[in-house]
């Protein structure tokens, strides 16, 4: 497990009042300590990077409770196994399905995209690339990959409120600025 770096007493108090540079000192000294606690569980890079992330924000949100005369590295290990727990859970639930097992059916062969299909779906891209970096992130998260507003609110580190606001903002653009593709065509 690697050795982390230790963390002055002044960076630890000024985490307890929640400053934000603190949680990145403190995130330096300690992200790969809870990134290999998390793997450990896990056995996955990706997820161990969603528990390392989801550690530090409850960590952050428990700041005001951490014992300033306490080493924080068993206290962020504790964190993060039990993230890593939680998330291994949640995958264990989730279905999955070889293609193996699926088997030939027609139904899953598809005809290739239409120029008119491949245009609208660039349209789109490019509309959604427009979007404000924290309204993209929102949409790409829900949309792209399937994740829930807690679930991104979690990943994110913001509240469920926000969100949801930046998930209305940004449909309202995309709406605003797809509009073309819902009109119907003149017919000549």
């Amino acid at each position: 497990m690697p050795e982390p770096a230790a963390v002055d007493t002044a960076t630890i108090a000024a985490f307890r009042r929640g400053d934000e540079e603190a949680v990145r000192s403190l995130y330096a000294a300690y992200g790969r300590l809870v990134h290999t606690v998390a793997h450990r569980v896990l056995r996955d890079p990706g997820l161990a990077d969603e528990a390392t992330q989801q550690t530090f924000v409850q960590a952050w949100r428990a700041a005001a409770t951490f014992d300033e005369d306490r080493d924080p590295a068993p206290w962020l290990a504790t964190i993060a196994r039990r993230i890593a727990i939680d998330i291994h859970r949640r995958e264990v639930r989730r279905p999955v399905t070889s293609l193996d097992d699926v088997g030939a059916d027609p139904a899953l062969v598809a005809a290739p995209p239409s120029p008119e299909q491949l245009w609208e779906v660039w349209q789109v891209r490019a509309a959604i690339d427009e979007l404000s970096p924290e309204e993209r992130s929102v949409v790409q998260l829900q949309h792209l990959q399937g994740h829930t507003h807690q679930e991104i609110a979690e990943r994110l580190g913001v509240a469920v409120g926000t969100v949801k606001s930046r998930s209305f903002r940004a449909h309202r653009t995309l709406a605003a600025r797809l509009a073309h593709l819902r009109e119907p065509e003149a017919s000549g």
